[in-house]
């Protein structure tokens, strides 16, 4: 599937977090050691970053290539700092298509988003009837085939009904599991916050130490063997600010999930 991270603390380099630990995001891309589903991530990279004193959307840099391919990132990514990042590597369910479009992160507004995982039978009737749950408005920011687009598009349809970042990932968990199963660790940011979803795949979590030192880092594996790292448990709803963290249990409860 993929590999992912978010990042909330003080500014840090995309080079710092991105390139440097002996087991990042990089290396991640080509050598995974806690990959589930799948052996290397190629299908495509990207990585969203904020700095709100000057507005509240995100950039966003994304590729089709692999992370490894991507020789001009490592050209610039010492020269941003950022307080706010999301990032992270794809390999595409098949028969998904490799392209921009279906590589995180995602974005609309001042959100991010990004899903490691896959909903069974999305390329068939389950595909059909998710997308017909999605608002008109929603809809027509999808922009390619992936079922990430999809996740993203519900869960912003209860954002936009003034549901909390919470509740708007549990509530499009639900909604894909009353209809078939699926691995859905989900991760949403405005820059301030972080909520994820552990279902189906590893997530970990750092706070105060580390590359997290004054912050909270999260991320599908560890990128160090250092001490901090704590295992989330499968069926766990993690929020998270600079500052604080929670992990409780993922609605509907954990016995659901595949």
């Amino acid at each position: 599937m993929c590999r992912l991270l978010a990042y909330l603390g003080p500014p840090v380099s995309l080079e710092r977090l991105l390139l440097q630990p002996p087991h990042s995001l990089l290396h991640q891309s080509w050598a995974p050691r806690r990959q589930r589903h799948g052996t290397i991530n190629a299908d495509g990279w990207g990585v969203g970053w904020y700095d709100l004193a000057r507005r509240s959307e995100p950039a966003r840099h994304r590729t089709p290539r692999p992370m490894w391919a991507d020789g001009s990132f490592s050209s610039w990514a010492g020269l941003v700092d950022a307080p706010a990042v999301l990032a992270a590597v794809r390999s595409a369910t098949p028969p998904a298509p490799v392209e921009e479009s279906g590589t995180p992160p995602f974005t609309a507004g001042r959100w991010l988003f990004a899903h490691n995982g896959a909903v069974d039978g999305f390329r068939t009737e389950v595909g059909a009837r998710l997308r017909r749950l999605v608002s008109d408005r929603r809809t027509a920011g999808i922009e390619g085939a992936s079922d990430s687009e999809v996740l993203f598009a519900l869960a912003l349809d209860h954002l936009d009904q003034g549901a909390s970042e919470a509740d708007a990932l549990c509530e499009a968990v639900r909604m894909v599991l009353e209809l078939t199963t699926a691995r859905l660790n989900l991760v949403l940011t405005d820059g301030s916050c972080v909520a994820a979803t552990a279902c189906g795949d590893s997530l970990w979590l750092l706070s105060g130490t580390g590359l997290a030192e004054g912050g909270f880092l999260l991320a599908s594996e560890p990128f160090d063997d250092e001490p901090g790292w704590e295992v989330v448990a499968d069926g766990s709803l993690v929020t998270a600010s600079a500052h604080d963290f929670s992990v409780t249990a993922l609605r509907p409860p954990a016995a659901t999930f595949p």
